[in-house]
């Protein structure tokens, strides 16, 4: 949800100025719309059946072998053709757009502070919740966007 800047501004300034920058979240740079042709992964042919088999695509190889033959009802292969756009390639469909960089600790979101409509900062597993609390707190005065914000967070009364 955008919120528009309570300060006054000519009509030829944009509200994506630097004068308004107070309340308003970043926005990504990139506004096209991200197309993922297949979202589902590919798996390996047998996979299923046996459980020493892994799930991770590798390529038929046999000389009988139907997925390489590309029979219908079997497994898709990975092809050139279900790469996804240059320009939306690794964007975060669900978070507005943004690429994610792993954020350990302060010192990570300095390097977002240029880039922040591209990347949006994503706090890593192991960080603590008192951490957590102090990185979330100096993005929102860099002005970048925090995908897991809410991780690990205790109500008030509890603690």
């Amino acid at each position: 949800m955008e919120t528009r800047c309570r300060i006054s501004v000519p009509k030829f300034f944009s509200l994506r100025s630097p004068a308004c920058k107070g309340n308003m979240a970043p926005r990504p740079l990139n506004g096209k719309k991200i197309v993922k042709k297949r979202v589902k992964k590919f798996i390996r042919h047998q996979s299923d059946r046996y459980k020493k088999l892994a799930t991770n695509w590798r390529k038929p190889k046999g000389i009988d072998s139907r997925v390489r033959r590309r029979f219908k009802g079997q497994y898709l292969m990975p092809s050139i053709g279900y790469g996804s756009d240059k320009k939306t390639r690794h964007c975060l469909r669900d978070h507005r757009g943004f690429k994610k960089l792993l954020v350990h600790n302060i010192r990570d979101l300095e390097v977002l502070m240029m880039s922040n409509r591209t990347f949006a900062a994503e706090i890593a597993h192991g960080v603590s919740s008192r951490k957590r609390k102090v990185i979330v707190q100096r993005a929102n005065e860099l002005n970048i966007y925090v995908t897991n914000p809410n991780a690990r967070l205790r109500s008030e009364e509890n603690e």
